[in-house]
């Protein structure tokens, strides 16, 4: 019987993880029509549906989905015949804390002349101005001052919602 070296074994078997690129994730879905995705298993009166869900290393060259033929669904209802793949539809909007005032497009324009318009959010004030240099409170209103390198400054205020209000 031939011996085998520990060095060998220990490569393979740290190379086993990353040679797979594929994980099973399984769809519930109970009689009032409710889907929950888990790795785990589905409770007793749940439908499942095994979904194959697909990393590819980043720059693997390796194609982004596989064949079709590869991609079946089974169900545990129909002891493995396949079934008709399904398209899932994620439907929502997207809310910023401020009322949604800004649409993504006025928000970026605004970021790019670093201006600070009614409706946007703090985050938004110091992702692109940075931290104030000063930040007082008065009334529930918080008041950011930036000071720039002439010794001028600027003061953006921000409602009890932490956004900047209007003027009166």
């Amino acid at each position: 019987m031939p011996a085998y070296r520990p060095g060998i074994l220990l490569a393979t078997l740290i190379c086993l993880p990353a040679m797979s690129s594929a994980t099973l994730v399984n769809r519930c879905e109970d009689a009032e029509g409710n889907i929950t995705f888990t790795t785990l298993s589905c409770p007793m009166n749940h439908e499942r549906t095994v979904q194959h869900a697909y990393n590819p290393p980043p720059g693997g060259g390796f194609a982004v989905l596989p064949p079709a033929e590869s991609r079946q669904q089974y169900n545990r209802r129909s002891a493995g015949k396949p079934i008709k793949e399904e398209e899932i539809l994620v439907v929502g909007e997207w809310q910023d804390g401020c009322g949604n005032r800004l649409s993504p497009e006025q928000r970026r324009k605004a970021i790019m002349n670093h201006q600070t318009p009614p409706g946007m959010t703090r985050r938004d004030v110091e992702n692109m101005l940075g931290r104030p240099d000063r930040i007082t409170s008065r009334n529930g209103e918080q008041h950011f001052t930036y000071k720039n390198e002439e010794g001028r400054s600027n003061s953006v205020i921000f409602d009890l919602d932490g956004c900047v209000k209007g003027k009166k």
